[in-house]
C-alpha cells in the first residue's frame, strides 16, 4: 500500500474540524440528512411499511424517501416510482435456495434482471413501494436483508469469494466476516454513523477483495505462528480517493472485531465529522490525525494497548478466481463463471441454483461482478460446464477481459450518471477484443458514470469516468476522461515494486463514441513499446502526461500491432 496520495488528492490541511469542538447545534444547522436523521431514525420507517404502500409515490415525504436508503432502496432514474433495492451479502456467500430466491424476486417484481455489484451485493430495479411487505418476508424467510444495505450505516461486509476453499488462502476468515455482519448489520446502534462505512476482512493471498481501498480492512496475516489480522485504515475512493494504510497492529482472531468496532464508535462520537457531508468518511479522521494518532484513539478507547504488526502481508499476485480451480476440499472444484457485465437474468440465477443444489455446492459473488460455483465434484467438471452453457448460458470460453472488467450501474438507472456505463463498457470490451484479441485477456478496464466511483476507476488498469462536453456548436455530449498508473496489489513499475495506486486523469473529455479508439491506441503504444515484462502500469508510469495524451489523440506517428 503506497503511503503517497497524488497531488490532487492529497488531503487539505488540517481546518477548523481539527482546531476546535463542534456542537450538535451547529451540526444540525448545517447538515440536513443529521436533521432528517434525529427526527426519525430511519430504521424506525420499518414500522410504516403499511403507510407508505397505501401512499402515492409523488406523495411519500421526501425525508422518508432518504431514510428508505437505509432499508436497501434509492431512487431509480427518472424519479417516478421505481426504485432500486440492494440485498446484502456478506461475504458474497449465497446458498442455491438463497439465489433462487433472489432470481424468483426479480421476475415476480421486476422485469428479470438482476445487477452484481462491486461490493458482492445484488441489486434488483423497477422494485416499487407496494411490493415491499411481500418482498422484504420473502428475504427474511431465506435468510436474507436489504436492511443497511443503504445509508450512513456499515454497508455489505466484503471478503474473498473462494474463502474457506481456496488452497492459497492463509486461513478461513468466514466466521469473522459472517459474526461481523450478525453483530452490526442493520443494528440501530450503527445505524447513525457520519456517512457509509465499508469493511472488508479476508485471509486471501491475492488480496482480491481490494482491502486498499476500504475504511477499515482486515488482511489476513501469521504472526509467530498465529493466525490474525493486519489492520488498514483511511481506504475509499469516490471523488476523494485514498489508498488505506497499515494500523501497525496484528489483532488475532478471537479479538478481530474489537479495533473495527472501536474505530467505527469513536469516529461515529466526534461531531466534526458530521458538519459537512463532503468531508464526513471516516478517511477524513485518518487524514487529520494519521494512522498512529487513530491507533491511539482506538488503544484509549479500548483501554489496552495493541500488538505491534511485524511484517505488513503483500499479496503474492492479482487473480479474479476464474475458471476452475482445486478446492482445499479433496476432490472438489470451483468455477469462477464472468458474468459480463454484471448483469443477469433471475431465470438464469434459478437455473444456476437447480444446477449447485444438485451437487450440493453453494455460489459466491466476486468484486469484479461474477459468479463462483462451488463444490463441484473433480469428475463432473466438464458436465457441469456443459449444462452452464446450455441452460444458464454462462462459459469460459469467453476472452478473460469480460472476467475483470467493471461497469458500474450508471444509465438508464443511477440519478447521479451523466454517461452510458454497461453498454459504454461493452462497446469497448468488444472493440478490444476485435482489434486485439488474447492480448487484452489480462486487462483490468473499469468504467464509472460518475466521480462516486462505484465502479472503482480510479484502480483500473484503464479507469473510465463519464463526464460531458460541449461540442463547437454547444451542444451538450457525453464523454470520459481516462485515468492512467493506477491498480491494487503490487505493481511492478520499473526496476522496482510498487504498491496500489490511485490513477490520474491524463486524458481528458473523450467523446464516448471515441473512447474505444483512445483506449486502442493507448495498447498499441504499450504492445509497440513494453520493454520485456513490463506491466502496464509501469509502462503508463515510464510515459509523461502529454506523451500519453498525445498517443491516445493519434497525435503521434502511426503504429502497427506488432505483438
Amino acid at each position: 500500500m503506497s503511503s503517497e496520495t497524488p497531488k490532487e488528492t492529497q488531503p487539505r490541511r488540517a481546518n477548523f474540524r481539527a482546531q476546535r469542538e463542534a456542537t450538535m447545534d451547529e451540526v444540525l444547522r448545517r447538515n440536513f440528512v443529521e436533521r432528517i436523521k434525529q427526527a426519525k431514525h430511519p430504521y424506525e420507517l420499518a414500522g410504516e411499511y403499511d403507510r407508505l404502500a397505501s401512499t402515492p409515490y409523488e406523495e411519500v415525504d421526501e425525508q422518508d424517501m432518504l431514510r428508505l436508503q437505509w432499508h436497501g432502496l434509492y431512487h431509480d432514474k427518472p424519479k417516478v416510482g421505481f426504485l432500486m433495492m440492494r440485498v446484502k451479502i456478506p461475504g458474497g456467500i449465497l446458498t442455491p435456495s438463497q439465489l433462487r430466491v433472489i432470481g424468483q424476486l426479480s421476475d415476480t417484481y421486476s422485469k428479470g434482471y438482476v445487477e452484481l455489484t462491486t461490493r458482492q451485493d445484488t441489486q434488483i430495479h423497477w422494485i416499487q413501494l407496494p411490493m415491499l411487505q411481500e418482498i422484504f418476508a420473502k428475504l427474511a424467510e431465506a435468510g436474507m436483508t436489504t436492511k443497511g444495505g443503504c445509508g450512513d450505516v456499515l454497508r455489505n461486509i466484503t471478503g474473498c469469494p473462494v474463502s474457506g476453499l481456496d488452497a492459497e488462502e492463509r486461513f478461513d476468515a468466514t466466521p469473522t466476516v459472517l459474526e461481523a455482519h450478525r453483530l452490526y448489520s442493520g443494528n440501530p446502534k450503527y445505524g447513525d454513523l457520519p456517512r457509509k462505512h465499508k469493511w472488508s476482512i479476508s485471509a486471501c493471498a491475492h488480496h482480491c477483495n481490494a482491502p486498499e481501498i476500504h475504511d477499515v480492512a482486515l488482511v489476513g496475516t501469521i504472526q509467530d505462528g498465529a493466525p490474525g489480522y493486519a489492520v488498514w485504515v483511511g481506504g475509499g475512493l469516490s471523488a476523494s480517493p485514498r489508498i488505506a494504510k497499515p494500523l501497525g497492529v496484528f489483532v488475532g482472531l478471537d479479538e478481530a472485531l474489537d479495533v473495527p468496532r472501536a474505530i467505527m464508535e469513536i469516529w461515529s462520537r466526534d461531531l466534526k465529522y458530521r458538519m459537512s457531508r463532503a468531508k464526513a468518511r471516516f478517511k477524513f479522521m485518518v487524514d487529520d490525525h494519521g494512522p498512529e494518532g487513530v491507533r491511539e484513539k482506538v488503544e484509549a478507547h479500548l483501554g489496552r494497548k495493541l500488538t505491534d504488526l511485524k511484517v505488513n502481508p503483500t499479496p503474492i499476485g492479482r487473480t479474479d478466481h476464474m475458471g476452475v480451480h482445486r478446492q482445499r476440499q479433496p476432490g472438489k472444484v470451483y468455477i469462477g463463471f464472468p458474468v459480463f457485465p454484471g448483469y443477469i437474468k433471475g431465470e438464469q440465477l434459478v437455473k444456476t441454483a437447480d444446477i449447485v443444489e444438485s451437487f450440493g455446492g453453494d455460489i459466491r459473488l466476486t468484486r469484479e461482478q461474477n459468479m463462483i460455483v462451488t463444490g463441484v465434484p473433480e469428475e463432473q467438471v466438464d458436465e457441469i460446464l456443459a449444462r452452464f452453457r446450455d441452460e444458464v448460458e454462462l462459459t469460459l470460453e469467453v476472452n478473460p477481459i469480460r472476467g475483470h472488467s467493471i461497469g458500474c450501474t450508471g444509465e438508464p438507472f443511477c440519478n447521479f450518471a451523466v454517461g452510458e456505463t454497461k453498454s459504454r463498457l461493452i462497446q469497448i470490451v468488444e472493440h478490444l477484443e476485435s482489434r486485439f484479441g488474447e492480448a487484452v485477456s489480462d486487462l483490468r478496464l473499469y468504467l464509472d458514470g460518475c466521480p462516486h466511483a462505484c465502479g472503482q476507476h480510479w484502480v483500473g488498469d484503464i479507469g473510465v469516468q463519464g463526464t460531458t462536453l460541449r461540442t463547437d456548436e454547444g451542444k451538450k455530449i457525453q464523454a470520459y476522461d481516462l485515468l492512467l498508473r493506477g491498480g491494487l496489489g503490487r505493481l511492478p513499475v520499473g526496476e522496482d515494486v510498487g504498491e496500489a495506486v490511485i490513477g490520474k486523469a491524463v486524458v481528458r473529455r473523450v467523446p464516448g463514441e471515441e473512447v474505444k479508439y483512445y483506449i486502442e491506441r493507448l495498447m498499441l503504444g504499450y504492445f509497440n513499446q513494453r520493454q520485456d515484462g513490463e506491466t502496464i502500469q509501469a509502462y503508463f508510469h515510464r510515459q509523461s502526461d502529454d506523451d500519453l495524451a498525445a498517443l491516445a489523440r493519434g497525435d503521434s506517428l502511426p503504429m502497427h500491432w506488432n505483438l
